[in-house]
């Protein structure tokens, strides 16, 4: 063993204390170093974890349950129809109602034609006015007169028949009570008389049938009146049917009137009074009319009669209106104006026109509370203006309206209002 390998080994006995103590003296500064945790330490670190770890779960919980509500009220808001809103107009109806009309003839006729011919002659177009009885035009019926012709002569010869008949058998009459004859050709004698009798009747009646075609050739005015169309011309060719024919065009109208007349000394204005002033509208009641072509005039008529029945599609009674027309003025499809006084005013509240709703159960209107949610009410409605309507029952004043609603809303269901303001046509 080398000298270095025997000092690697050796230790100096008096170097043994000191090492036996520094190695103990290490050993305790490892103990202090590393000291020994308890139970109730690590269960504390172990609670502690698993609160931080919970609180950051229900905030996440939390968060995700604030973002779906804000999502879910983002997407109502947004998926909910968009509608403009509009306050209805309070009035106090005036005491009288204005209802629109239209002027008709007192009477109207078309008339056609019952033979077949060519026209021969017209003497009145449209505008004229025509009497009673006066000859408006002549139609030519050759076949027709030949006709006539033909069932005279027919009715000479069952004339004559029946004039023999009658003297044989009034001979065989005077033979049978001698005996010359017997009962059985005495009886035959008479029957053949009677049927002679009965063909006679026959032709009459084929003669007076040609005869009054034959009157239809001279076409006259059922009434006095005016001429207000005119559909034919000479040489057309004119059919029972009352198709007009020009030889080599054809057929030129099927099934139309040669003449149209109109008696307008008096003219009719039916109306359409609602069922709130239906009370006021009595026969003999004074209306006023006005018309687009005279401004500033007024015209007179009366109330004559009624249906007596409420129309229960519309609400409305309908009423006639006669005004007098001898000046001739008045046109008949006229629009008119017909004012009717009322006993007492009505309020009544001014909607526009297309915020009604006509469902088969009635009139409704589309209101809007202030959850921004509509409830569709049902409204009785007065004078329709065109542009706005009555409301006489059904709806208030402060109740918002959604101005032309959508075929798809339904009661109950949210909007998102964009705009709002007061309903047109009628001063509060």
């Amino acid at each position: 063993m080398s000298s270095d390998e025997h000092n690697f080994y050796e230790v100096d006995p008096a170097d043994a204390p000191a090492s036996k103590h520094s190695a103990i003296h290490g050993s305790e500064q490892l103990k202090r170093e590393n000291p020994k945790v308890s139970p109730g330490s690590l269960l504390m670190v172990v609670v502690v974890v698993l609160i931080v770890l919970a609180a950051l779960a229900i905030f996440g919980i939390l968060r995700r349950m604030h973002a779906a509500t804000d999502l879910k009220k983002y997407t109502d808001t947004d998926s909910a129809p968009t509608v403009s809103v509009q306050l209805p107009v309070l009035q106090q109806s005036a005491n009288e109602i204005v209802l629109p009309g239209n002027m008709q003839a007192f009477t109207m006729a078309p008339i056609y034609a019952r033979t077949t011919g060519y026209v021969k002659a017209w003497y009145h177009d449209i505008g004229s006015h025509v009497s009673k009885g006066e000859l408006l035009a002549v139609i030519e019926t050759p076949e027709l007169d030949q006709q006539l012709v033909q069932a005279k002569a027919d009715l000479a010869t069952a004339q004559s028949n029946a004039a023999i008949a009658k003297t044989t058998a009034d001979r065989y009459k005077d033979l049978v009570s001698q005996n010359a004859v017997s009962q059985q050709d005495t009886d035959n004698m008479t029957s053949q008389l009677e049927a002679r009798n009965t063909e006679v009747n026959s032709a009459i009646a084929n003669v007076h049938r040609l005869e009054e075609l034959q009157s239809f050739e001279r076409i006259e005015a059922p009434f006095d009146g005016v001429i207000t169309a005119r559909n034919l011309d000479i040489g057309q060719l004119i059919t029972a049917t009352g198709s007009t024919v020009t030889p080599g065009a054809g057929v030129v109208s099927g099934s139309k009137e040669i003449f149209d007349i109109s008696a307008i000394r008096t003219l009719r204005v039916y109306v359409n009074v609602p069922q709130i002033y239906a009370p006021d509208a009595k026969n003999g009641v004074i209306a006023t009319l006005t018309v687009p072509q005279y401004p500033g005039r007024t015209f007179t008529g009366k109330l004559v009669r009624s249906s007596n029945a409420v129309d229960p599609a519309t609400r409305t009674l309908l009423a006639e209106v006669d005004v007098d027309n001898r000046a001739g003025e008045l046109l008949p499809g006229s629009y008119t104006e017909v004012h009717l006084h009322t006993t007492s005013p009505v309020p009544v509240l001014i909607v526009p026109v297309n915020a009604v709703i006509l469902d088969p159960d009635g009139l409704h209107v589309a209101t809007v509370d202030a959850n921004n949610t509509i409830h569709l009410v049902h409204v009785i409605a007065g004078r329709d203006m065109g542009s706005s309507m009555e409301i006489v029952s059904g709806l208030k004043p402060e109740q918002p309206i959604i101005a032309n609603p959508l075929d798809s809303l339904t009661d109950g269901e949210k909007v998102r209002v964009v705009s709002q303001n007061r309903a047109p046509g009628a001063k509060p």
